[in-house]
């Protein structure tokens, strides 16, 4: 293994392979010195140094191209040591073990030119990949949903909203405790399987949204959380408010005080550059950001708003334009709920009333489709329903941010 801290040849963070080798950075300002330790020399805790660049950002190059090595970053910080795993990795071990480096080219995404259906065209089937073709030994896998998808397109449904696949802690979860960002669940079969899972939505007319969590990270297995050693007033360190905003409106629940802090810069990339990968590295035709209402504001009250984020969301939806301009298939962006929003739940759930109606009359169960087609959306229906699966696009619970 040969490595040096100079002349680095990819930009970007994480683990980035370039034709010689691969590039490795990291964001730790409060480290003394940044190490790599890995596969590719023996976990030695100091055979891999990496050289400061400025502003907190550390990096070295390896000569030797090192796909499907497992890395993890040694920090150095004052008395204190850390290994953590890469905030950019975008394959992990599991939530407490070590980064992958992976090469997102190497796929083989096939000659399909899928088009999603245009916005009042779509049917949206929100699905749980762990729960929807569960296996006997585990939770469902994406391959494992990929074998129901005959019973989705019988269904008439033309677009899943894939519940989060970011990294969470253990097998089983709703996927809204993302331990790392960039990496999909290993129990659900990693980066490869989610990428399979969209080419073949795609070739067969499927839609696919992805939720994704930007007002917490965490809180479990969370190696993001004092980061680099440094916090303060008790908080999260460099990728979380230190002060009152940090506090989630679950108050005592699990999140805790875990949300990101949207004015540090850094953070704002980490977020920014979060969202382009799934709708650049994957092909994911659209994003639903999960309670952007506490993104916009502390506690949803209407007295505390947080600039930061609402600037943070603008900066979202304007990169998605500069990387997939006029011309590009439509990448669809979603923001749950809207502010005060006291309609019934079957109205915020995108349902008109006649629907909510039938979904609540006798003897319209899951298999009595018939009495519920002509209420669809306040006109005759052409396709089949399952209840509280059907939605409009974007659901009225939802708003479309600008």
């Amino acid at each position: 293994m040969n490595s040096t801290t100079q002349g680095t040849k990819a930009q970007g963070m994480g683990a980035l392979l370039h034709a010689g080798g691969t590039t490795f950075r990291d964001w730790a300002p409060h480290a003394d010195a940044v190490f790599v330790k890995a596969e590719f020399n023996s976990w030695d805790d100091n055979a891999c140094p990496m050289a400061p660049e400025g502003n907190g950002i550390w990096a070295v190059d390896v000569a030797d191209t090192c796909v499907g090595a497992k890395y993890k970053f040694r920090l150095v910080c004052g008395d204190a040591v850390f290994d953590r795993i890469d905030p950019y990795a975008k394959e992990v071990t599991n939530s407490v073990g070590c980064a992958v480096v992976v090469d997102p080219a190497r796929f083989d995404w096939g000659s399909s030119n899928f088009k999603a259906p245009s916005n009042n065209e779509l049917v949206i089937y929100e699905m749980h990949i762990g729960s929807f073709n569960a296996v006997a030994y585990g939770p469902g896998t994406l391959e494992s949903a990929v074998q129901r998808f005959a019973h989705l397109k019988s269904l008439g449904v033309n677009a899943i909203e894939v519940m989060p696949v970011a990294k969470f802690a253990g097998d089983y979860s709703w996927g809204y405790n993302p331990a790392h960002m960039f990496a999909v669940e290993s129990a659900y079969g990693g980066p490869e399987a989610f990428k399979t899972f969209v080419r073949e939505a795609h070739a067969q007319g499927f839609a696919v949204i992805l939720d994704v969590v930007y007002n917490h990270f965490g809180p479990s297995d969370l190696d993001l959380w004092r980061f680099d050693g440094w916090s303060e007033n008790d908080g999260g360190g460099i990728y979380f408010y230190n002060d009152h905003r940090a506090n989630t409106p679950w108050g005592n629940t699990p999140w805790g005080n875990t949300r990101p802090d949207y004015g540090r810069g850094e953070v704002r990339q980490f977020i920014r550059d979060n969202a382009l990968m799934w709708l650049d590295e994957y092909r994911v035709d659209g994003l639903r950001m999960d309670m952007t209402l506490y993104i916009r504001s502390i506690g949803g009250q209407g007295n505390d708003d947080l600039p930061d984020g609402w600037s943070l969301l603008q900066w979202v939806n304007s990169g998605v334009r500069e990387h997939f301009p006029q011309g590009h298939p439509d990448q669809r962006r979603l923001a749950q709920p809207r502010r005060h929003d006291r309609r019934p739940p079957y109205r915020r759930r995108g349902f008109s009333r006649p629907v909510g109606r039938q979904l609540r009359a006798p003897g319209t169960g899951s298999g009595d489709h018939a009495r519920r087609r002509p209420a669809v959306d306040g006109r005759r229906a052409r396709r089949r329903v399952e209840p509280l699966q059907r939605r409009r696009f974007p659901p009225r619970g939802l708003q479309r941010i600008t």
